[in-house]
């Protein structure tokens, strides 16, 4: 048994990167997928992250991926590593460090880029640098190849964009645009329930679903379920839904509690009681007037276009205090004028720190002693800084691992005040028209509908991109044999693996999701449930055809999609669309190159 510890070294590190780009793949594309769902306050940050978590795994541990292709779709001919089994571990190996290293700096800087083009492309530097140029699969390829991944990443985000666009619109026309739009939000959601909960069966069944097989069910049995499930949903909305939100934005009922959903129609024979006179729904609005001041971040909610210039009428949306005098706010932005960019994030993560040490939880005491902790002169083997880095160590983890659960996302994803960036969110809000907090407030639970399942099929689809070359790679090295075809993923590597992927979505994701979502437009509930919606659609289309895409390129181009049905372009943030292409487009000849290098440097190194 004597082949089961020569490769012990590259199975280690072979591990560890596929660790790295689970944790990764959490940070970066879930993250992104969540990121909608908060910046349209359709659930707050904390509660993204446990349903997040809970969907993820539960869809990979449930559904996920039984076997793992050998070759990443094909990209790299089967023979090419002549059944040496160190060959084979030390390509995959090779090829997660570059793509998890890539994937992970970008996520650093907050460049949202995808975790499944990175690794395919790291596949085929690999497949350059161990077998040529001439056997890489550079054409189309059934769907599976080098060609079918650019035409993917061309066509993805525009046809996404084109679906979300128009069942935003469609959202527009049937309610938006009436004169008294609260009411006709109310009676028409078991539509758009239909319509959300048929588009989440149909991903479940063709892209989260591979253990079940449902996609290989006949064309009238898929048709049943997946309609049948929609109208189950959309009985359900009218018998507990509806009378719900009914009595809560239409009777203004300050005595219905969020259980009384299971009173069902008999909450329309409530009597009637005095109408409360104060917002019962959440506030919506981008900007809050409370974290102006509190605050890391902020754009001043007189410029953001919630109340409109041209007309001076509010468009649903409730003031929370009153503004602040016009003389303080010159003097603020004349003091911003005088300091740099970098200085002005600098005080913003300043005050936005100070805050966090007030908390009497784990993260204020861990930020508390990093504060009065300092490493002192000298180097670090010196006594005194010792005793301190023992200090700092339990710190740095506590504030590792609970940071990202208190960072604040939407303060984050409005700009500096002051700065282009501030200046350019404040132009992008005040082109979006804004709806009445009681409409929005119906599409929020469609959106958390939506985001449950695009998560549960991530979870049950995606976690193949980590555990895939994993399970290869653990194979070869429990055989001492590469693997031909096919190579057996256990259950506990899909727990182990998920649960990484989580991980990455709690502590780190926070890096993703300032920038995403309201950074490229306004948001709202019955936007972004438009955006998951369309982006679910194209990924159904796209699978259909056996073409590779990015979930996360789909729910960018959604987003801008749905932006431009303002009207106007202005209510898109275009440079940060075109940050975000050239980030996709770096990455297929970035994350290829790192991984044939790696791969070059190590089957020619010298050995004895």
């Amino acid at each position: 048994m004597a082949y089961l510890h020569q490769y012990d070294y590259i199975f280690a590190i072979g591990t560890f990167f596929a660790l790295l780009d689970a944790f990764n793949n959490g940070a970066n594309d879930v993250a992104n997928a969540w990121a909608t769902s908060v910046s349209s306050r359709s659930i707050s940050y904390r509660q993204a992250m446990v349903l997040g978590t809970i969907f993820e795994m539960v869809g990979a541990i449930t559904v996920g991926a039984r076997t793992a292709e050998t070759i990443k779709n094909g990209i790299i001919p089967s023979e090419s590593f002549n059944g040496n089994a160190g060959v084979q571990m030390l390509a995959f190996t090779c090829a997660l460090a570059a793509a998890s290293s890539w994937v992970m700096w970008c996520t650093r800087h907050s460049a949202h880029v995808s975790s499944t083009y990175s690794l395919i492309s790291a596949v085929a530097g690999v497949g350059v640098a161990t077998v040529g140029a001439s056997k890489v699969q550079w054409g189309w390829y059934g769907g599976k190849g080098l060609g079918a991944i650019f035409a993917g990443l061309g066509m993805a985000p525009v046809i996404s964009g084109g679906f979300g666009a128009i069942i935003f619109l469609l959202i527009k026309v049937v309610v938006h645009m009436r004169k008294n739009p609260v009411p006709w939000a109310v009676w028409t959601s078991p539509f758009f329930f239909l319509i959300a909960a048929t588009i989440c069966t149909l991903s479940v069944v063709y892209k989260g679903s591979p253990k079940l097989g449902l996609n290989k069910k006949p064309a009238w049995y898929i048709a049943a379920v997946t309609v049948g499930t929609g109208a189950g949903v959309a009985v359900l909305a009218a018998l507990f839904f509806v009378p719900f939100v009914h009595a809560k934005v239409i009777k203004r009922d300050p005595t219905v509690k969020w259980w009384m959903f299971i009173y069902g129609p008999a909450l329309f024979k409530r009597p009637a009681v005095a109408v409360a006179d104060h917002e019962m729904v959440p506030d919506y609005a981008v900007v809050q007037h409370d974290e102006v001041m509190e605050q890391p971040v902020s754009t001043g909610r007189d410029s953001t276009g919630e109340v409109d210039s041209a007309n001076g009428k509010e468009h649903g949306i409730k003031s929370s205090s009153a503004p602040h005098p016009t003389h303080e706010k010159s003097l603020s932005n004349l003091e911003a004028t005088q300091k740099s960019y970098k200085e002005l994030v600098a005080e913003g993560e300043a005050r936005f720190h100070a805050k966090l040490m007030q908390k009497r939880g784990p993260l204020g005491w861990a930020m508390r002693t990093l504060r009065d902790n300092p490493m002192g002169a000298g180097q670090i083997y010196e006594f005194r800084n010792m005793k301190i880095l023992c200090k700092r160590i339990p710190a740095l983890v506590t504030c590792g691992l609970l940071y990202g659960l208190h960072y604040d996302i939407h303060a984050a994803q409005t700009g500096i005040d002051g700065t282009p960036e501030g200046e350019r969110m404040k132009r992008v809000y005040a082109a979006a028209e804004k709806y009445p907090n009681e409409v929005e407030h119906t599409y929020s639970f469609v959106q958390i509908l939506t985001a449950c399942t695009a998560s549960f099929a991530h979870g049950a689809n995606d976690i193949g991109n980590s555990v895939g070359p994993w399970a290869v790679i653990y194979g070869a090295w429990s055989t001492g044999e590469a693997v031909k075809k096919q190579a057996t993923v256990d259950v506990w590597q899909l727990a182990v693996l998920s649960a990484t992927i989580s991980l990455g979505l709690i502590t780190y994701g926070y890096n993703i999701m300032k920038v995403m979502g309201n950074k490229i437009t306004y948001h709202s509930p019955s936007r972004g449930s438009s955006m998951e919606m369309g982006a679910a659609i194209t990924v159904l289309v796209f699978s259909q055809f056996s073409l590779p895409v990015s979930t996360s390129m789909c729910i960018t181009g959604a987003t801008v999609g749905v932006g431009l049905c303002n009207g106007t372009l202005k209510a898109v943030n275009f440079q940060r669309v075109g940050l975000l292409v050239i980030s996709w487009i770096m990455t297929i000849p970035i994350a290829g190159t790192i991984g044939g290098v790696l791969m070059g440097l190590f089957l020619n190194a010298p050995h004895f």
